[in-house]
């Protein structure tokens, strides 16, 4: 339960998400998290490096090896969301048409 918690916070999933492709400063987690202040920011990256998921690195923060770990868990989640977005796009344009047609 102390991961969902970690994991639940604001952000937290998100500054993962960014870091998946490798390190990471915090200007540019800023750059790519828009309406993530500087102060949430700071307080995830201390969460998650007090409970070994990212570490400060020379390049900003990286993913630990059980960092990695859970970037490989949320693939499957990745690839599910694409289709739900995917479905809920065609089931606009069904409703679009549908009211076209109205």
């Amino acid at each position: 339960m102390a991961a969902m918690d970690l994991f639940g916070r604001r952000w937290a999933l998100r500054i993962l998400w960014e870091l998946r492709t490798g390190p990471l400063g915090a200007r540019a987690l800023l750059a790519r998290c828009e309406g993530l202040s500087s102060s949430v920011l700071y307080q995830r990256l201390r969460e998650l490096t007090t409970n070994g998921i990212i570490a400060p690195s020379a390049d900003g923060y990286e993913l630990t090896p059980l960092g990695a770990a859970l970037r490989d868990a949320l693939q499957p989640l990745d690839a599910w969301a694409i289709t739900w977005a995917e479905a809920q796009e065609q089931a606009r344009e069904h409703d679009d048409q549908g009211s076209a047609e109205a």
